[in-house]
């Protein structure tokens, strides 16, 4: 299947893309703040630069969208256009995203995921209750 798109603009398009400051990382980043909890954000120091870092209770939180980072939600369906090329590269991305996870987990850092689709209006409360658990345990392991 051809593309729709000039070169140029498919190159503009992706441009766009943003890593940094997405809907569902700011959706993420209220819930917390809302929770009392103060936190740094995309901290270079650390494995894979982690979206929210709360360095206090040792515990950071990553927010990854479903189609970059091939979550089994449904939501990431492959395009047909240059589909090996596609199968690949999001396969390198959830690799990455593995290693960093246990290199952080090494470190001694407590790491969550939250994906793109968990943070839609409909699922908040759900997510709500799962970050409150979330920062609270590494709040009680902090204690320890």
């Amino acid at each position: 299947m051809a593309d729709t798109f000039t070169k140029a603009e498919r190159s503009r398009i992706m441009a766009a893309v943003k890593s940094k400051d997405t809907t569902p990382e700011m959706v993420v980043r209220r819930l917390v703040h809302g929770m009392g909890y103060r936190f740094r954000l995309h901290v270079r120091g650390l494995p894979g630069t982690p979206d929210l870092v709360l360095p206090r209770l040792g515990a950071v939180i990553n927010v990854s969208g479903c189609f970059w980072h091939m979550h089994g939600c449904g939501r990431c369906r492959i395009p047909a256009a240059r589909r090996k090329y596609w199968v690949a590269k999001l396969a390198r991305n959830a690799a990455r995203d593995r290693k960093n996870r246990a290199r952080l987990k090494r470190l001694g850092w407590k790491v969550l995921v939250v994906w793109e689709c968990q943070t839609v209006r409909s699922k908040r409360e759900t997510l709500t209750h799962r970050l409150l658990a979330f920062l609270q345990a590494a709040e009680c392991d902090t204690r320890m």
